[in-house]
């Protein structure tokens, strides 16, 4: 089931696919927009700050360096949300079919050379359309990817985590569950072999879940 973002998660989905995007000299040059844009993100602006702030505070060069020694050298910090649930092996070609089609559902062509599961590419379809869909059917990947960079350390895990927060319902409570989810990887599937890996990891009802009450979160 789908639901429509308020306003001010909208808001904080376009920061968050700002944010997460390479830093270059046109990123460095939207920070202070992005910066003033969160305070219309209401309460989930304010978990973008600590990343804005160290943004602001850090060479451009220096930016692009530890984005490509997190994004792109760890698979494990994958921002492509299929990886989540098909690893290397052919569904994950369907899973990107099934991103094209609700994005043309709502009247939107991908367009540039990012794959339609890319992160900041879902961010900015869920804040032009309010459509959560693509997020809520990956939370289980968007988690796992927040808890890895938290353990990396690394200031791009109050983004993800701003993005964890907008969805509905609570987030994983054993964190060294969902660890040991990170650490075994997806399914990945052999060259040659005929059939698909079996079920690979990432799938919500393969998390503990906290209680009603929403205890053990973040």
């Amino acid at each position: 089931m789908s639901g429509l973002l308020p306003h001010a998660d909208r808001v904080l989905c376009q920061a968050a696919a700002r944010c997460l995007a390479y830093p270059d000299e046109a990123f460095a040059v939207e920070l202070p927009l992005v910066s003033s844009a969160l305070d219309a993100a209401g309460r989930g602006g304010a978990a973008l700050r600590p990343f804005l702030d160290h943004a602001v505070s850090t060479p451009v060069g220096d930016l692009a360096a530890h984005y490509v020694d997190v994004f792109d050298f760890k698979n494990r910090h994958c921002l492509y949300l299929s990886w989540w649930t098909d690893g290397d092996t052919r569904r994950r070609g369907t899973s990107l079919v099934r991103f094209k089609e609700a994005y043309r559902a709502h009247g939107l062509e991908p367009t540039g050379e990012d794959l339609p599961d890319f992160l900041p590419v879902v961010l900015e379809f869920a804040a032009a359309t309010g459509s959560d869909t693509l997020l809520r059917e990956h939370r289980a990947g968007l988690e796992l990817l927040r808890i890895a960079l938290a353990e990396h350390g690394t200031p791009y895990a109050h983004v993800v985590a701003a993005v964890c927060a907008v969805l509905p319902g609570p987030s994983p409570r054993d964190r060294a569950e969902a660890r040991a989810l990170a650490r075994s990887g997806p399914a990945r599937e052999e060259v040659g072999l005929a059939g698909y890996a079996e079920r690979p990891y990432g799938h919500l009802d393969m998390l503990p879940i906290v209680g009603a009450d929403g205890s053990g979160g973040h």
